[in-house]
């Protein structure tokens, strides 16, 4: 027992040893990957709390390939506190559109702005940190609730978090679990349904209180009823 014991451990050491040298350079090489969107020399900051931000396509043409247009000349504007719908078939754009706000990628020709400000003059961090969004497919990570509602404002009080999910329609739901708030999701949220993980998106962009709100087919998996209940907020 004195020999195999020590040799066991010495065996997980190894392991443990090698994949974290296997991981080191895994995160090496993505280090030194060029990073393609970067901000300019003075980029201004914009900030992340305030009134509802200005949003204006320009004439935007973009493609991901130069063989396959993407968007091909499109221009739109949505005025503060306003409402803008964007419908259409599979493969038209309407992701890209969200994806050319963030900044993930720059116009081919033509411009977004914001509050007036091309996107490309804006730092990075702080307009993604203006932007809230609720995707249709929600990741949750494998933690209680409340953490998950909290990820969208680090610091948040208990009561600003527990407002933002009656305002998602989530509380009462939560409150009648035997764990509350303390509930753990499961990896990506495998313990709630599709709706419930809809709603705990939806609350924790709430709580974030972003200045421009994009919502990616947010309330799919809802009854209609709750999804009434939600549409005025």
């Amino acid at each position: 027992m004195q020999l195999y014991v020590p040799l066991n451990f010495l065996g997980f050491v190894y392991l443990q040893l090698n994949q974290g040298l296997v991981d080191m350079e895994q995160m090496f090489s993505l280090l030194r990957v060029n990073q393609e969107i970067k901000d300019r020399p003075g980029a201004v900051q914009m900030a992340p709390q305030g009134p509802p931000a200005e949003v204006r396509f320009e004439d935007v043409k973009f493609s991901y390939n130069p063989d396959r247009q993407i968007l091909n000349g499109i221009s739109f504007s949505v005025a503060p506190g306003k409402k803008v719908a964007l419908v259409g078939p599979t493969g038209s754009g309407k992701s890209t559109i969200s994806r050319l706000l963030f900044r993930f990628y720059d116009t081919t020709e033509g411009a977004v702005f914001v509050d007036g400000t091309n996107v490309k003059d804006i730092a990075q961090q702080s307009l993604r940190a203006a932007i809230g969004v609720v995707p249709q497919d929600t990741v949750l990570f494998n933690d209680s609730i409340f953490y998950n509602i909290a990820y969208g404002k680090p610091g948040a009080s208990v009561e600003e978090i527990e407002q933002a999910a009656r305002l998602a329609q989530i509380h009462d739901f939560v409150v009648s679990l035997p764990q509350g708030y303390k509930t753990k999701v499961g990896e990506r949220g495998l313990k709630l349904s599709g709706g419930e993980k809809q709603r705990v998106a939806i609350a924790r962009t709430i709580l974030k209180n972003p200045r421009i709100l994009i919502l990616d087919e947010a309330t799919s998996a809802l009854d209609t009823a709750t999804e009434r209940k939600l549409a005025p907020r």
